[in-house]
């Protein structure tokens, strides 16, 4: 049998279909790649308020203080009860500070809660280092239990050379825990503050 040759026409067809063919090929792994490229952008720049991770504080601190709130919030489909140990901390900027937060499982039996977070205003985010922090895991209580849970932190001295932030004297650092089976349609990074903030 003989074959017919190509024509330019079913040639340029083929490289039109590799093209788009690695074109969707392509699309497909940006997508799958979207996430954790999008966090790794969050954690690097603190962008939406995301935090930043440290081993440590620094050995030096700045003659500047700041002034932390607590935030504390629940989903509804998680029965515990979550607030923040102190309402405000006041701190110098550069040293490590403690806070606790109190969660109690009010059901009959045991849940295992995860937590997200972020801090407001967003463009202080590339500046709050947390060093140990309970939202690092998940928590299970079992039931009726209480538990306060630390988280170590501290204010970036870098924040002093940020024009931007001369005038910001308060961050809010806010958790929402969600039940660990339950993923949550809120990333840390969008969480917000809530009006009714449990700071009892």
């Amino acid at each position: 049998m003989q074959r017919t040759p190509s024509t330019p026409d079913s040639t340029k067809n083929r490289k039109v279909a590799m093209i788009f063919a690695a074109v969707v090929v392509g699309m497909v792994g940006l997508a799958y790649a979207s996430v954790p490229l999008y966090r790794l952008f969050c954690q690097v720049t603190g962008f939406g308020g995301t935090t930043q991770r440290a081993e440590a504080a620094p050995s030096k601190t700045v003659d500047r203080r700041m002034t932390i709130l607590f935030d504390a919030n629940t989903a509804g489909s998680l029965p515990w009860t979550f607030e923040p140990v102190q309402r405000s901390l006041d701190v110098k900027v550069g040293e490590e500070n403690f806070a606790y937060y109190r969660a109690t499982n009010n059901s009959d039996h045991a849940i295992t809660g995860s937590a997200v977070f972020n801090v407001t205003p967003d463009t202080t985010g590339a500046y709050f280092n947390k060093i140990e922090c309970f939202c690092f895991t998940e928590q299970t209580l079992k039931p009726g239990q209480t538990v306060e849970m630390p988280v170590s932190f501290f204010i970036d001295p870098a924040i002093v050379d940020d024009r931007g932030l001369d005038k910001i004297n308060t961050i809010t650092l806010s958790y929402t825990f969600y039940p660990a089976d339950e993923p949550s349609n809120v990333s840390s990074t969008e969480k917000k503050p809530s009006t009714d903030t449990n700071l009892n």
